[in-house]
């Protein structure tokens, strides 16, 4: 009966290693008010300075979207009161933003895809964080003036798991571009959700609801499946205009439920005008035209795994969701790895056997190892079984050789064709009866001959062979 319509704006930290308008560092989790000047911190007579690189991450955003990067855009102040605000207002883009008109796609499992549209991307600097301790607020302004990159999209996305691949999408590309750590956990990358509700075929926008500051992809969807179900009982009450309107929520992770926390400010509440202690910025066409010399994007890099390796889209989307995974992928195949084991055995193997938390990047498996587990697969030197625990025997001794493991292990396949030979007549003379009653038809006693070679050698000998060699004696003696 309703669809929903959502609109995102993404904050995303940019990893300069000072501050947008001064020389304070961005460094995370330092003492609190330890990175802090006077202009960060307001005081009297203190002036801003652009920082030329937060300039150039902008830029690279723009080529990565195919958005228009203009040559000329505007910082504005954006007066509001808050405590994590020293000056009372915040430096910002409005009328004239540095990126604007881009799109991404997003794809969905099925393999079919979506453009969203980007409206704009601004530069702006971040506010300070409030502290609670009990019945006190402390203020901590070391990310005061951090450079931020406010991405908006286009009200394109109809549901949350659009929303999601959207934020998925955009995170894979700001981690490849190298602009932003996106860094979830610290603050990072973080989204505020607009959504309203309209009936299906309608194409009116009803009044949005920003649900402010999420960053987990998991809590996004839950706040947006809440907020759409809110609506529309809402409205099937004929309590819409009453309950539903301009206002910012807050998404209760505890309960799974949005609460008002404050009515929504319009525009013109913020007083913007151009900030007087900044000149417009001003681009070159040898500036915008450095800023495309961009890496190699996901969807890019999803198409060139398909064409040189053959596998699988879906294999390929996953192993380019994430830049770490797709640099891990890359080196196991640049050490020999077969491509489709490789990505059973990352995406699988190793991905299933990190818990906690614990990311590729901090896999105590190096792309190395786990490449050599996969040749010994290959060479038959290993079955898939005895991988397996090798594979866990290094998750716990990152610092062993893989073929140090295997001899230690005693899983080396046993492919000597004397050797098992030798076995499969013993246990074929030993099994006479058995021999018999093949012969006369009942092959189902394969398989037990096949597994009496491989309890004899404790699980060492080469299947292939020793289904090769069995079918060879039991036809011809």
């Amino acid at each position: 009966m309703f669809e929903m319509v959502i609109g995102l704006e993404v904050h995303i930290q940019l990893n300069t290693k000072t501050k947008i308008f001064c020389a304070c560092p961005t460094s995370f989790g330092d003492a609190p008010n330890t990175n802090v000047c006077p202009v960060c911190l307001a005081l009297p007579g203190a002036l801003p300075v652009l920082n030329i690189e937060a300039v150039k991450k902008a830029i690279s955003f723009g080529h990565a979207v195919n958005a228009t990067i203009h040559k000329k855009s505007i910082f504005n102040r954006k007066n509001y009161f808050y405590p994590d605000l020293p000056k009372g207002y915040q430096i910002s883009q409005f009328e004239i933003p540095i990126v604007e008109h881009g799109e991404l796609t997003i794809d969905f499992e099925d393999g079919s895809n979506k453009r969203i549209g980007i409206t704009r991307a601004h530069l702006e600097e971040d506010a300070g964080k409030n502290m609670h301790h009990g019945d006190e607020s402390h203020v901590d302004l070391n990310r005061a003036g951090t450079p931020l990159l406010e991405i908006v999209s286009e009200p394109d996305m109809r549901s949350a798991e659009e929303a999601v691949l959207y934020l998925k999408k955009l995170h894979a590309i700001v981690r490849y571009l190298d602009i932003s750590d996106a860094n979830m956990q610290e603050g990072s990358f973080r989204c505020d959700v607009n959504i309203s509700i309209r009936p299906k075929g309608d194409e009116k926008l009803y009044t949005r609801v920003e649900i402010k500051n999420m960053n987990s992809f998991r809590f996004i969807q839950k706040a947006i499946e809440y907020e759409f179900e809110r609506q529309c009982e809402a409205w099937e009450d004929g309590v819409y205009d009453d309950e539903v309107y301009q206002e910012t929520r807050l998404f209760n992770t505890q309960t799974g439920e949005t609460r008002s926390m404050r009515g929504k400010e319009d525009s013109a509440e913020y007083r913007y005008f151009p900030d007087p202690d900044l000149l417009p910025v001003i681009l070159t066409d040898e500036m915008i035209e450095a800023g495309s010399n961009i890496p190699e994007l996901p969807d890019e890099k999803k198409e060139r795994l398909i064409r040189e390796h053959g596998i699988k889209a879906y294999d390929a989307a996953i192993i380019t969701s994430s830049v770490d995974m797709a640099h891990f992928f890359e080196a196991m195949i640049k050490e020999g790895a077969g491509a489709r084991n490789a990505v059973t055995w990352l995406t699988v193997e190793l991905q299933g056997r990190l818990k906690g938390g614990v990311t590729i990047t901090d896999s105590p498996v190096t792309a190395k190892q786990l490449a050599q587990i996969v040749k010994r697969i290959e060479d038959s030197s290993i079955s898939g079984k005895a991988a397996k625990e090798v594979l866990d025997h290094l998750m716990e001794n990152a610092d062993k050789e893989v073929d140090a493991v295997i001899e230690a292990l005693g899983l080396r396949q046993v492919s000597d064709e004397g050797a098992l030979l030798s076995m499969i007549d013993e246990i074929l003379e030993a099994n006479a009866d058995k021999v018999a009653e093949y012969k006369s038809g009942k092959e189902k006693l394969f398989g037990f001959f096949v597994g009496q070679v491989m309890k004899a050698s404790k699980g060492s000998a080469n299947p292939g062979i020793v289904n090769k060699l069995l079918k060879e004696k039991l036809s011809g003696s």
